[in-house]
């Protein structure tokens, strides 16, 4: 795996490995769950809510990989600033800045839209 300096290194590097939009779509779909999990812990006060965030999440983004990218999760080689750069990603989709940011992606990971 790449080494990098910082996040912001690895940002572009995160975004080159979500290249196809199905990808992208099935992270959005697994973070959400994530949102619904705390959502449904504090209602129900139930913690099972929170050990299954992570597994539906997971779940998503790892099919994502290995069935429609056809790449290695990031999250293998850099746990906490994949699991950063997933909700980036996840709140630039929901404010529409997404597709800026693979427009602005630099040469050597310039993605497919």
């Amino acid at each position: 795996m790449k080494e990098f300096k910082n996040y912001n290194e690895f940002w572009p590097f995160y975004l080159s490995q979500h290249s196809k939009k199905s990808t992208r779509t099935w992270h959005f779909i697994g973070t959400t769950f994530v949102y619904i999990c705390i959502a449904l812990a504090i209602i129900y006060l139930n913690v099972w809510f929170i050990i299954l965030a992570p597994v539906i999440a997971y779940g998503f983004a790892w099919f994502s990989h290995f069935f429609i990218e056809g790449n290695k999760p990031a999250t293998f080689g850099h746990p906490l600033w994949s699991l950063r750069a997933d909700f980036q990603m996840y709140f630039y989709i929901l404010t529409g800045r997404l597709s800026r940011e693979i427009d602005n992606l630099p040469e050597q990971y310039s993605a497919e839209k």
